[in-house]
């Protein structure tokens, strides 16, 4: 599949960029962006849930009515989880909620999520570029210039860089990533993918291609 290049103000530069099909056109595995995408999420919950058991309760343990002849159950203490103001039984607990996912799986998710965007055109080719100094009015002309402004823009760059980043940083619907953060959740949450020039072949040196 071959793709423009497009400079900042939003021209065709007359640069073509031919993506390699075995990752943006493979035969996509949802079944792998599943659970690469499950493993995103579960990774990010703190899992710090607690509720107070019976012994954590704070309270009297005095038997709050004699054993028999009441007519009623049998009760011990007031902290107990069948009265209100008790324990609270089998309740959560801190946990890691986070678990292993092997590495050709999550690579075949991000092929898959890749291979989907270039399939609907989502994909857009941006010739290599820097700004000055972090600037939003900037950044928003370039979503302008690609006709892009109404769009969930995830753009992948090659490399950190500063400026670029804190230029996007108040916009809700801008992300800016490196191709080592690139993930499969960011990929489909988006509806436009931003490559700078250079990250394609850093994203197939990633791929090993």
């Amino acid at each position: 599949m071959e793709l423009f290049v497009y400079n900042k103000a939003g021209e065709d530069t007359g640069k073509r960029i031919e993506l390699n099909d075995s990752i943006f056109g493979i035969e996509p595995n949802d079944h792998a962006i599943y659970l690469d995408v499950k493993q995103h999420m579960a990774n990010k919950r703190q899992g710090t849930h607690k509720t107070k058991e019976k012994s954590e309760v704070s309270g009297s343990t005095r038997k709050i009515k004699r054993q028999k002849g009441t007519g009623g159950a049998r009760a011990g203490s007031a902290k107990s989880p069948i009265f209100v103001g008790g324990g609270r039984t089998f309740g959560p607990k801190p946990r890691d909620y986070s678990f292993k996912l092997n590495k050709k799986v999550k690579h075949l998710a991000r092929k898959s999520a890749l291979t989907y965007k270039a399939k609907n055109n989502e994909i857009i080719i941006l010739e290599d570029f820097n700004l000055e100094q972090p600037k939003t009015k900037e950044f928003l002309a370039l979503k302008n210039n690609l006709k892009i402004h109404d769009k969930k823009l995830l753009f992948i760059l090659a490399e950190p860089n500063n400026n670029i980043y804190l230029s996007s940083r108040n916009l809700q619907d801008s992300k800016v990533v490196t191709i080592s953060e690139l993930n499969t959740y960011d990929i489909l949450s988006s509806s436009t993918l931003l490559f700078a020039e250079r990250s394609i072949d850093v994203l197939e040196k990633t791929f090993g291609i």
